[in-house]
């Protein structure tokens, strides 16, 4: 017969539980530090979800689409502010499929009332689809709409043909079709 003899995981090894605070030269304890750590990346991550919802795209009462001349890609369309708007990939054409942490670094364009074309865009093409986060995002061309939080200028494409977030990210033109080639 083997007896195997276990350690009693409850108490601490005698070297630690001698001292009642074992951090008294100042050292955190290796599990604390990882947990204030955490605490702060946590913080930190919080904080950056909270200003990437200050972004170029915020709920506007009336959205107006437009578009602008970009270097490489020829005209597409850009927000009210000039902010370049891309199309999803896997929304295949219908339905916004880019939320939670894709949301974050692609804010959708949201609307609370009507759009307007300007520009070379057409009115007719504009539209709203459900946001599954709440409210409504405008559509081009059934395409639900989207800036990126890389861009930190109008104009600026560094979106384009890039694959993040599940899928692919394109500029589009105004006359609804998805331009897929690189700036």
């Amino acid at each position: 017969m083997t007896i195997i003899a276990c350690a009693d995981l409850r108490k601490p090894p005698p070297s630690e539980g001698s001292d009642p605070k074992p951090w008294r030269d100042g050292r955190l304890p290796v599990m604390r530090r990882s947990l204030v750590l955490a605490v702060v990346l946590a913080a930190l991550a919080l904080l950056a979800a909270g200003f990437a919802g200050a972004s170029p795209s915020h709920v506007l009462k009336a959205t107006t689409v437009k578009t602008a001349k970009v270097k490489g890609l020829g005209t597409v369309l850009v927000n009210s502010k000039g902010f370049v708007l891309y199309v999803f990939a896997p929304d295949k054409h219908s339905k916004v499929t880019c939320k939670g942490n894709c949301a974050t670094v692609w804010p959708p364009l949201r609307v609370s009332g009507k759009e307007t074309a300007g520009g070379s865009a057409k009115a007719s093409l504009l539209g709203a689809d459900k946001n599954p986060s709440g409210g409504k995002v405008v559509t081009y061309a059934h395409w639900p709409l989207y800036t990126y939080i890389a861009d930190t200028k109008p104009g600026q494409a560094s979106g384009q043909d890039t694959k993040l977030n599940g899928g692919y990210w394109y500029v589009i033109s105004p006359s609804g079709k998805v331009i897929k080639t690189k700036p």
